[in-house]
């Protein structure tokens, strides 16, 4: 029988069980993305279990990491914007990228004040903050830098600085220009404290499943040491300490410890000393010590039991997120090493990845290389609260989970392979819709 009978056979038997216009319902019925999951955010907190020291730590912390920078303290003289916290905040303090966009208020004279810049077309107000990379320099030989978006010229702080901003549409129109949204750091310090051994025996695990999926996978590491590093969307970062510094400078234009060189050292436009940010006493840390503790001792997101679409569809999501191959990738749990800090010790790490990096094809490369990462590889991004996330994949391209899921299929082509996760998506594919929503309910319970 072909297709058109058994829907006709199906059809049939729906009538006689549901009535017609219970046919007509459950023949129409598609999944949907749920959508953001309302409620208490379930992050930004403390993790339980810090001593006296760490809470105190944790509090500063989040303090620095909220705090917005001015001109005199070291602001640019390229940024993107102004704290930590201002690309961090979906769902609270530490998340990720939220519905109003923050950076409209850079060029605002009533707000920030930094009068010399226009906002780039990419960047719109209900859009996600986007973090801006060049693959090719003029010549065509490779880049794969960030590019700041923003100058302080024009702020009354910065008098005598006449630096521009760079030609951003000109990018776009060469299409040469490829975006990243701020990933979340809820939870991270248990991922810091992943053992190498931890990760690596699970990227081992159930080799023959992964096989015959087409799955396979490997970790990015650190160039001189050769350990494994993990944090950012190509994994190309090893420590909480190493991923401030670096977005510190790059991100705010904030010269630190780690980072002493102005990326801009125009000198009319250095109005703050170098470094900026210094040990300032032996009773005192820098900024980005601060940032590192916050985020080490933040707590993962808390997950909801029955929302959306109660508790047995979430339950029934969860086994079909099994069934259909995610969890090869999306691994639920690792658990962390003995630590110095008992609060991060032997705990289970409910992050849903595996933290290697996977080919994901010609749809989502962007030919960037960090580390031993190619142009199509990208980290296993955790899942933990992607129920309060607005918006998904590395450069922030669509709201929608369901098509999230769909854009991680991609055929082949001339430059780059076809994406790992092809024969799971089509497992995926294949399910009744019904199983699709328990799966996305499950997805927007985290």
């Amino acid at each position: 029988m072909n297709k058109t009978g058994w829907k006709l056979v199906l059809t049939v038997l729906l009538v006689a069980l549901f009535g017609v216009s219970g046919a007509i319902q459950a023949d129409l019925f598609r999944a949907r993305d749920p959508g953001v999951r309302g409620g208490p955010a379930g992050a930004g907190g403390p993790i339980p279990g810090l001593s006296a020291n760490e809470s105190v730590m944790f509090t500063a912390g989040l303090a620095e990491f909220a705090e917005e920078d001015a001109v005199d303290e070291g602001i640019g003289p390229r940024f993107n914007f102004v704290s930590c916290a201002g690309c961090h905040e979906q769902p609270a303090v530490g998340g990720t990228s939220p519905a109003v966009n923050p950076l409209f208020r850079v060029n605002d004279p009533a707000d920030l004040g930094f009068t010399g810049n226009v906002i780039p077309s990419f960047i719109t107000r209900n859009g996600p903050i986007r973090e801006e990379r060049f693959q090719f320099n003029h010549d065509r030989s490779r880049d794969g830098g960030v590019h700041a978006l923003f100058v302080i010229t024009g702020h009354p702080d910065a008098a005598g600085c006449n630096i521009r901003q760079e030609d951003f549409e000109r990018q776009v129109r060469n299409r040469n220009i490829v975006f990243r949204i701020p990933s979340p750091t809820f939870g991270t310090g248990l991922i810091e404290q992943i053992s190498e051994s931890a990760i690596l025996a699970n990227l081992s695990a159930s080799s023959s499943s992964k096989s015959a999926l087409g799955i396979s996978g490997r970790v990015n590491r650190n160039g001189n040491d050769g350990t494994i590093t993990r944090f950012g969307w190509k994994a190309q970062n090893k420590s909480l300490l190493l991923f401030s510094g670096e977005a510190y400078n790059v991100e705010m234009g904030i010269t630190n410890e780690l980072f002493q060189q102005e990326r801009d050292e125009t000198p009319s436009c250095q109005c703050a000393g170098l470094p900026n940010d210094v040990t300032p006493s032996v009773n005192q840390i820098p900024a980005i010590v601060g940032f590192a503790n916050f985020q080490r001792f933040l707590a993962p997101p808390t997950p909801s039991l029955n929302t959306p679409g109660g508790s047995a569809s979430i339950g029934r999501g969860r086994q079909q997120f099994a069934n259909t191959g995610c969890t090869l990738c999306h691994t639920p749990t690792l658990t962390t090493a003995t630590t110095t800090v008992a609060a991060l010790s032997n705990k289970a790490a409910n992050l849903f990845s595996d933290l290697a990096l996977h080919q994901m094809g010609p749809g989502l490369a962007d030919d960037i290389l960090q580390g031993a990462a190619r142009g199509d590889e990208f980290r296993t991004a955790p899942l933990w609260g992607v129920g309060q996330r607005i918006f998904f994949l590395h450069d922030g391209r669509t709201d929608d989970l369901l098509e999230a899921i769909q854009a991680h299929r991609s055929s082949g082509n001339l430059r780059f392979g076809p994406s790992e996760a092809n024969a799971v998506i089509d497992r995926f594919n294949r399910l009744d819709e019904r199983d699709k929503q328990d799966l996305l309910n499950f997805l927007r319970s985290l």
